[in-house]
């Protein structure tokens, strides 16, 4: 049953503890609201961020050919360069600010005001491909450089190689920064209140704006920020642990004593069997 403003009483019980009873029976379908908006923002926005943020990574780790010609070697100049510039952008301004010059600047440049959920999904996605791109350049610099060699041997081209062989063990290594990425963007989204986002922080604000009672509420949203965040960190270390698959090796067996093989049901002893001696 959802309440109306007649249902609500127009006095605040006193206590604390009464009055964080109250603001969530009278005021808990507008947390619920904000909590879902603050989440889908962040999932949206570390989806979205990561994607951008291995082009920009990528990007940054361009092979120099000696063998390119000059439009090449500059296009992938150009593209290093955009993809540094890019990350030093954002990673060096606040994201408050970022929404404010995102938001309004678009208003001025275009004469159109951009929605705010679809504002607050852009914002966080520029901001988290900043940092998902030092993330998963970490990540290919972690990759043992004969791998690379390995598969340039085989005859694959360096596109092939980067997604086939290297991307791909970067991504699992870097796994535990981009689940963390997640969780800060769960706290961070809260600036984006600036730009009127109906996020759990706004939705607080709208309460404390209509009973001016400031502790209670932004104690029911410190809670429920706290609740979020170690409720995904216990899933998404669960999600690592699954992830984390241990290779078994089998012990190496001597080739000189065919007795080792014995055990092993896919090994034939036979094809080891020392040589019988020749008759002269």
């Amino acid at each position: 049953m959802f309440l109306t403003f007649a249902d609500i009483p127009s006095k605040l019980p006193d206590g604390f503890f009464p009055q964080v009873g109250f603001f969530l029976q009278y005021y808990w379908l507008e947390f619920l609201k904000g909590m879902g908006v603050t989440l889908l923002i962040s999932l949206v926005g570390t989806i979205c961020g990561f994607i951008l943020g291995v082009g920009l990574a990528l990007l940054r780790k361009l092979e120099k050919n000696p063998n390119d010609n000059k439009f090449v070697k500059v296009v992938k100049k150009i593209a290093s360069g955009f993809s540094y510039g890019y990350i030093e952008l954002f990673r060096g301004t606040p994201m408050m600010v970022q929404a404010l010059v995102i938001f309004y600047g678009a208003a001025y440049m275009f004469g159109t005001v951009m929605s705010t959920l679809i504002a607050g999904f852009l914002i966080v996605s520029l901001n988290t491909a900043a940092y998902m791109a030092e993330i998963i350049r970490s990540g290919l610099n972690s990759i043992d450089q004969g791998q690379i060699e390995g598969g340039r041997s085989l005859g694959l081209s360096y596109r092939q190689t980067m997604f086939k062989i290297v991307l791909p063990q970067a991504i699992k290594n870097v796994i535990p920064a981009i689940a963390n990425e997640l969780v800060v963007n769960i706290k961070d989204t809260s600036v984006l209140s600036v730009i009127m986002v109906t996020d759990l922080f706004y939705n607080g604000k709208l309460i404390v704006a209509r009973w001016y009672a400031q502790f209670p509420v932004y104690f029911i949203v410190s809670i429920i920020y706290l609740i979020m965040t170690i409720s995904l960190t216990r899933v998404l270390r669960l999600i690592e642990k699954k992830m984390n698959i241990k290779t078994k090796i089998s012990l190496p067996l001597s080739v000189t004593d065919p007795s080792g093989f014995a055990t092993n049901e896919l090994i034939d002893g036979k094809d080891y069997a020392e040589p019988k001696e020749r008759r002269l």
